[in-house]
């Protein structure tokens, strides 16, 4: 296919002509431009109505596998260069299995690490994007550096590195949405390349052609729906496995009882060939019979050994009816994360609070281990608590449902979630999560009486210190914090930035006494009553927060 590519105009600070370097694997849509100095690896796949313009910022570097969406600029300024993976200077670096979505503008001097997505209409200028960040839609980010494997909600504005280094961790899901992205530009990228191709293009024509009999069906569509017909699998996971097939990757599947799916013990069953989507289908069918009764999981493996697509595909009621994991269909929340359903990854429980989701969140994505304990009325006075089963697992989903068999088999008791830094051996955080009469409210604000057991153990009133405007539990969380050598901050925002997580500071609190502690708190919530206040305990040695939870809604 002819490229529409340009030399680079002469220039005061050029005139070198550079023209632009396209790997032949790599498909550009006549509808694009790119001008000077621009190289691009190889299987990238440029699509309709993008502008690649190095002819003033100069060179740019596209590594393999990328896929540059429509409408996309890439453009950079005169001045400035970011160092390449090559160590190379270049105005705009953008690194492997990149996905560069709708209408993005990359504007050097601008780095964008391997394995990150840039959502729609975002902004990167004078930036260093890491490597696995995903980046949601309409986004700015300007003059700093993203640590890798960052997740940044829709709609932020980070242009300041203090904002940068608070991001939160990019999950599991978040990873796997941009990694599935990448898979189908490259079938797009395949079909543009045929559909250029007479002889790859008449085949296909061909068969359309044959299908207009009195039939009506080709012979393609025969062979097709004999070799996947099922019993027992659904539409959506035949084609979920027709997709990892066509992409090359190996398949595997696991299965686990109920007991052992809450500490995430799965098994393999037979492994799964590459061959004809016959013989994959019925191996999935097989596994489903053999564990009836169980969880049972299917997943492709790429040639890292790296899993995508993890989709449960059975479950003790059943089999799974749909897929969602597949695309990006889950409904976006507050912070412009999203949640899905049914299968997805990011779970939402009838028995827990989204702060208490959060706070577990936070926890795993810092390295903590998440435990459990439980005590009667009784024994509550004393702080005599106990260990709920042991959560080894570091999966979200997992963790949740740990807490709720928790919840579910000491009901009519105190129940609380503990975050432990094993390397340490202490606790960074407990927190009450049932109370006798049912799971704690949200509210941070309505008044409570506890007794609670200090980080090192020992018992201790929270007449210690004590609020008006503070739940107990909070008051236990600030003594938690202090004892552990943190520090404690607030942050705040209104409603309307709230959804796109634009917090601000409240003000410094230097104190290491909880009563002072508390004090500066209360004088926040007085401060910015009408909006949300979240408290932060902050590790100052490690430089990362340990703790983040709403202590105050509109």
């Amino acid at each position: 296919m002819v490229v529409r590519s340009t030399a680079a105009p002469p220039t005061p600070w050029s005139r070198n002509l550079a023209e632009p370097k396209v790997h032949k694997s790599t498909f550009v849509h006549p509808a694009s431009n790119i001008i000077g100095d621009v190289r691009i690896g190889a299987n990238v796949i440029v699509a309709p109505g993008t502008s690649i313009r190095a002819d003033e910022g100069t060179p740019f570097y596209i590594g393999e596998n990328t896929n540059i969406q429509d409408g996309v600029v890439i453009h950079g300024l005169d001045q400035g260069r970011v160092i390449g993976d090559d160590q190379n200077k270049y105005s705009v670096w953008v690194g492997k299995n990149v996905s560069i979505t709708h209408m993005a503008l990359i504007h050097g001097p601008a780095y964008v690490g391997d394995d990150a997505f840039i959502g729609f209409r975002s902004t990167v200028f004078n930036a260093r994007v890491g490597a696995g960040c995903v980046i949601m839609m309409h986004v700015l980010i300007k003059d700093v550096e993203i640590p890798p494997g960052k997740y940044v909600p829709s709609g932020s504005i980070i242009t300041t590195q203090h904002q940068a280094d608070r991001l939160p961790n990019a999950e599991v899901a978040d990873q796997e949405f941009a990694h599935h992205v990448v898979g189908v530009n490259q079938l797009l990228r395949t079909g543009y390349q045929c559909a250029a191709d007479s002889n790859c293009i008449a085949p296909i024509r061909d068969e359309i052609a044959k299908s207009y009999t009195n039939t009506g069906i080709t012979v393609l569509e025969l062979e097709r729906s004999s070799e996947v017909s099922s019993n027992s699998l659904g539409a959506e996971i035949i084609e979920q496995v027709r997709y990892l097939l066509d992409q090359g990757y190996k398949i595997g599947t696991e299965h686990v009882d109920e007991r052992r799916f809450r500490t995430g013990c799965w098994q393999s069953c037979q492994p799964i060939q590459p061959g004809s989507m016959g013989e994959a289908i019925a191996t999935l069918e097989s596994c489903l019979r053999d564990h009836s009764g169980e969880y049972v999981r299917l997943f492709g493996i790429d040639s890292g050994r790296r899993r995508v697509l993890e989709t449960i595909i059975q479950r003790p009621d059943g089999v799974v009816s749909a897929i969602k994991s597949s695309a990006y269909t889950a409904a976006s929340n507050g912070n412009g994360r999203y949640k899905s359903n049914g299968n997805g990854h990011v779970p939402s429980s009838g028995a827990l609070d989204g702060e208490t989701i959060d706070q577990i969140r936070n926890l795993l994505s810092s390295g903590y281990k998440i435990g459990t304990e439980h005590v009667d009325e009784r024994r509550f006075r004393t702080g005599s608590w106990q260990s709920c089963q042991p959560i080894q697992s570091t999966s979200l989903n997992e963790v949740i449902a740990a807490l709720e068999e928790c919840l579910a088999g000491h009901q009519g008791e105190y129940v609380r979630v503990i975050g432990i830094d094993k390397k340490a051996k202490r606790r960074v955080l407990e927190s009450i999560i049932q109370r006798p009469d049912g799971p704690v409210a949200p509210s941070a604000n309505k008044q409570q009486k506890s007794v609670s057991r200090g980080s090192y153990g020992s018992a201790t009133a929270t007449a210690t210190a004590t609020s008006t405007k503070l739940s107990s539990e909070v008051v236990d969380q600030i003594r938690q914090i202090l004892a552990g050598g943190y520090k404690v901050s607030a942050e705040h925002v209104d409603e309307r930035r709230f959804r796109t997580g634009s917090w601000a500071s409240c003000g410094q609190i230097e104190t290491k006494s909880d009563r002072e502690a508390i004090a500066t708190l209360e004088s926040y919530l007085s401060e910015y009553s009408g909006e949300y206040v979240r408290l932060i305990g902050i590790d100052t040695k490690a430089k990362r927060r340990i703790l983040e939870t709403i202590i105050q809604r509109p």
